[in-house]
Parts: structure tokens; sequence; C-alpha cells
């Protein structure tokens, strides 16, 4: 595998780590495999999001091993126990694998959000290390927490975790909304344009990811 040549840029923040939960099937978009490989004009939806994090050491993906041949070197994997454990259990597997000795933030992502950019991870990360507050989460149009669009403090994650005990099955809102939030909407890329928070679940999601991103490169 290749070792990923993006460098970080200027603008963005570093010393964070992050956790891209990615085991989902795809069934519902008819994949003939894991749906982080579902690719958007060309660029498999997981390799979006692991560009978006390109400044995080590490960078952890927490799914099957048929996901390895699409990563860079540097990034490790590993799987939630038990295997289809839920995201709560991907963010323990993910901690788990960044060990006690990681960077302050972690940034806790699903693997289908195409249109995530550098920015907007870098605006979550700023957001997680404001006073008074144990991480950030990105909100959608409606106003809605996307908890799998967050960055959140590694102490308080780790905490948190230990607060209640087995993940597995556990829903993102029970484990993380006991934590003291700050909302975040990101700003996108301007009217008319795919929001961040945009994931990528059905045919109908993959068509409009397709026909978004074409807009954009044309």
């Amino acid at each position: 595998m290749r070792a990923d040549p993006r460098p970080a840029h200027d603008h963005c923040v570093t010393g964070y780590s992050a956790i891209v939960v990615a085991g989902g099937a795809g069934r519902r978009m008819a994949a003939s495999g894991p749906k982080p490989a579902v690719p958007v004009s060309g660029v498999p939806m997981l390799v979006r999001v692991l560009t978006a994090v390109a400044a995080a050491r590490p960078r952890v993906v927490v799914g099957p091993d048929t996901l390895i041949g699409l990563l860079p070197a540097d990034v490790i994997v590993t799987l939630e126990a038990p295997p289809g454990g839920g995201p709560a259990a991907g963010a323990a597997a993910g901690l788990a694998a960044i060990g006690p000795a990681g960077p302050d933030v972690v940034v806790l992502l699903a693997a289908d959000l195409p249109f995530l950019a550098e920015d907007d991870v870098t605006e979550l990360v700023t957001a997680a290390r404001a006073a008074g507050v144990d991480g950030a989460v990105a909100v959608d149009a409606d106003g809605r927490d996307q908890w799998l669009c967050g960055a959140w403090s590694a102490g308080a994650l780790r905490a948190r975790l230990d607060q209640v005990g087995e993940p597995a099955g556990l829903s993102l809102r029970a484990l993380l909304g006991g934590l003291r939030v700050r909302r975040v909407a990101l700003a996108g890329r301007g009217a008319g344009r795919p929001a961040p928070t945009f994931d990528c679940d059905t045919v109908d999601d993959l068509r409009r990811a397709e026909e978004w991103s074409d807009d954009q490169s044309g």
C-alpha cells in the first residue's frame, strides 16, 4: 500500500487523531461490497473522508479487512467487538487502537460523508478545544445532531465509555449526549452546494452525490 502523499495544509489544525467508523454493508445502495468503498465520482467515500483528516495522527478505520486495499499505509485498521456492535462500539475500538498517549482531541466520523472537507474538520476540532465543553458535533440544516461528524476530548470520551460500560448496541446519542457538547453548523460550500454532513445511505443519495460532485468539478 502507498503512503499518503497529501501534506497537511497550513490552514488546518494539527495534534488530533481520527476514528472513521466504516462498517456499513451498503445493502440499501445495492453495493457489491462495503459501503465505504462505493465511489463518488471515482473516489471511494472512505478515501474522501480520510482526505478530510489528512492532518490527523493516527488515523484509525474501524471496519472489515476488505477495506485495507483502499488505505494509505499509515492508517490503522481495527474492528469493533463484537463485529456489528454499532458505532459506539466502533468508537471504543478506535480509541483502544489510538492508545492512552494519543492527542487530546479525537475526530469521530462516518465513512460515508463524501463532501466533508479539511476546513470542516478544523472548525470541529477548534470548537472541541473551547473552554467548558467536552466536544463538538455538527448539526444539519434542520438542526439535527450528526453524531458521526464531531470532535471530542479524548479524555472525556474515554471517561464516558468507562461510565456506560459495554458499548455494543449503545447509540451514539446515548454515549455522546452525556457530554458537554458544542453544536456547530458547518458552512459547506455555499448555496445550492452539498452540506458537509450529507451522507450516502441509498441509491438516491449516491445519485445526488454524483450530480453535486460533477457540478463542483465542472
